[in-house]
């Protein structure tokens, strides 16, 4: 079994919307790489404001 991680010790990335931090969740274990957005929240947001036409961070990948 694998030993328990502080919360500390896990990856973080910045939220390509609201520039705040967030760790790493088991549900994002395979696709760590992939995760832009700390929540559904920032993901539509950052869709809408796509749509709009306003102009965004750049931080594609």
């Amino acid at each position: 079994m694998a030993r328990m991680r502080k919360k500390g010790d896990l990856p973080t990335k910045i939220c390509a919307q609201c520039g705040k931090p967030f760790a790493w969740r088991k549900k994002w274990e395979r696709v760590w790489d992939e995760v832009r957005y700390c929540s559904d929240r920032c993901r539509s947001e950052a869709k809408s404001s796509a749509r709009r036409g306003a102009p965004d961070d750049g931080a594609r990948g």
